[in-house]
């Protein structure tokens, strides 16, 4: 495929009429995201778009199940069995990038824990390959919520920080090195966000939980009321939405596959006719001719329960028992000192270089050490309390001062408490700005203030806090934007909304 070439491939039927296409090129440029209930055809969606694409590109497949090993006799992909070490798999993929062979990472077998690692070792190989070998790779991650999960589970800290900070480097800073992510997932509402956020196409299948459905809307920018729709889907049916494969929803019916899963949906069948009566009887409790017998161990004996007098004789002989080493006293901060450790601790963080680029968990773990080191006791703040002080501290807004009954800042405070998470840091750095007069920030700014590179992605942001009356939007004569909050007679200075980005503007606080 040379860089003037475009390849289209055939995902299957538009549900009017016609076929339902994707622009591969566009595709490796701007990532998919596809949802769905277990049993709505995500999966064979998946391997429908493998099958299609794969004389042209090259792929790797995250394969929790084993499900997609089956493409090797077919199409030629190289079956890598994730049960060995970290080292080795971080190896295995730089190699795969080197020699442009398309491989199935196969984690069947393997715990959550042990699958995280894996995945997060193999993707960290993709990733820091040598530049020379940046060629494009097509990176397909199914059941990417167990990867890339939006809370703890029950998996250890660590393990889910390696694996969501490779899913986020696949999805946020994969692209410059050639890697285009496609992740699928049943539950959007378990999946992080920053990792769903990168994606501008989508292809979302039939879900019946109220938040899933409702964030399936939103990404596809619908009405709250048309989400109803999701639950109606029929198996192999999707929305499609994205500029790799259209421009308003449009429903797709996915085509028919060359290979198959090793693990199918169950089938009714009768049951044998042994199955019932002595002839039962037998088979159960009969071993077979090739069978080996197993050994039921043995329950341990307990041990015989000590009279009172054995008891008394051996506390007689038991000596006195050591003192246990004094503990050191930590000295109790005042009200005052406690809180000007906190906010010290918040400045250290948000002077560092790289704090737009890292994702409000990893930054809360920084703040609470360092409050440790200062021996603030408790919780100094909660996760919420913590990601409205950052969020107030990116707009350079005085929290004590927006806290005060008779500042306009309290009122926009509450108008922010009515967003999601991750859009309050963009609508308070939009506040600031008309409220200093300055001139509305471009779509690339406020898609850096997201955490975001996709101008079209803040144009959306925009458009919903426009929904939530939150902001008014407007164009002056030059068709440059003019931004002002309701009710308070702010408003910024005209702006190019098409300008580039001309300063570092810190990300904001709800892209976890």
């Amino acid at each position: 495929m040379t860089a003037s070439s475009k390849v289209s491939i055939e995902l299957g039927a538009r549900t009017g009429g016609g076929a339902a296409v994707l622009d591969l090129e566009e595709l490796l440029a701007t990532r998919l995201l596809v949802q769905g209930n277990s049993g709505s055809g995500k999966s064979h969606l998946l391997r429908r778009l493998l099958e299609q694409s794969a004389p042209w590109v090259q792929q790797a497949v995250i394969d929790p199940e084993g499900d997609f090993v089956t493409l090797a006799d077919r199409f030629g992909h190289v079956v890598v069995d994730a049960q060995r070490g970290e080292a080795d798999l971080q190896n295995i993929a730089a190699r795969v990038r080197q020699h442009r062979v398309s491989v199935v990472l196969n984690l069947e077998g393997l715990d959550s824990e042990q699958q995280m690692r894996a995945a997060a070792a193999f993707l960290g190989g993709l990733f820091d390959a040598d530049r020379d070998v940046w060629y494009p790779v097509l990176v397909v991650v199914d059941e990417a919520q167990l990867f890339a999960p939006s809370a703890a589970g029950e998996v250890s800290d660590e393990a889910r920080k390696v694996s969501l900070g490779a899913m986020t480097n696949l999805m946020c800073r994969g692209r410059k090195r050639g890697l285009a992510g496609v992740i699928a997932t049943q539950r959007l509402a378990k999946l992080a966000k920053n990792v769903a956020a990168e994606a501008s196409n989508f292809l979302m299948g039939r879900t019946f939980l109220d938040i899933d459905m409702a964030r399936a809307a939103d990404l596809l920018g619908m009405d709250r009321r048309q989400a109803e729709m999701f639950r109606d889907l029929e198996s192999g049916n999707f929305v499609a939405l994205g500029p790799a494969l259209a421009r308003r929803p449009l429903p797709v019916r996915i085509g028919a596959v060359e290979t198959s899963a090793r693990s199918t949906s169950p089938k009714l069948l009768p049951l044998p006719e042994a199955s019932s009566g002595e002839g039962a009887h037998d088979l159960i409790f009969t071993p077979g001719p090739d069978e080996a017998r197993s050994l039921i161990p043995r329950r341990a004996v307990s041990a015989p329960v000590p009279s009172t007098a054995d008891v008394l004789a051996q506390l007689a002989r038991s000596g006195p028992r050591a003192q246990p080493a004094p503990v050191e006293t930590v000295p109790t901060l005042s009200p005052e000192q406690r809180q000007a450790a906190i906010d010290l601790a918040l400045r250290e963080i948000l002077a560092e270089s790289d704090a737009a680029f890292r994702t409000i968990p990893v930054l809360y773990q920084d703040f609470l050490v360092r409050c440790r080191i200062r021996r603030v006791g408790g919780e100094p703040l909660s996760l919420s309390a913590f990601r409205r002080r950052l969020a107030v501290a990116h707009a350079g807004i005085d929290l004590a001062e927006a806290e005060a009954e008779d500042s306009p800042w309290a009122e926009v405070l509450t108008m922010a408490g009515g967003l999601p998470d991750d859009m309050q840091g963009v609508f308070l750095a939009l506040a600031r700005a008309a409220f200093d007069r300055r001139p509305c920030p471009s779509d690339a700014e406020v898609a850096r203030a997201y955490g975001s590179r996709s101008p079209g992605r803040a144009r959306r942001l925009i458009a919903y806090m426009e929904e939530r009356q939150v902001v008014v939007c407007r164009l002056d004569g030059r068709g440059r934007r003019i931004v002002a909050i309701p009710g308070l007679a702010w408003e910024t200075e005209p702006g190019d909304p098409n300008a580039a980005a001309t300063e570092p503007v810190p990300a904001a606080t709800g892209t976890d």
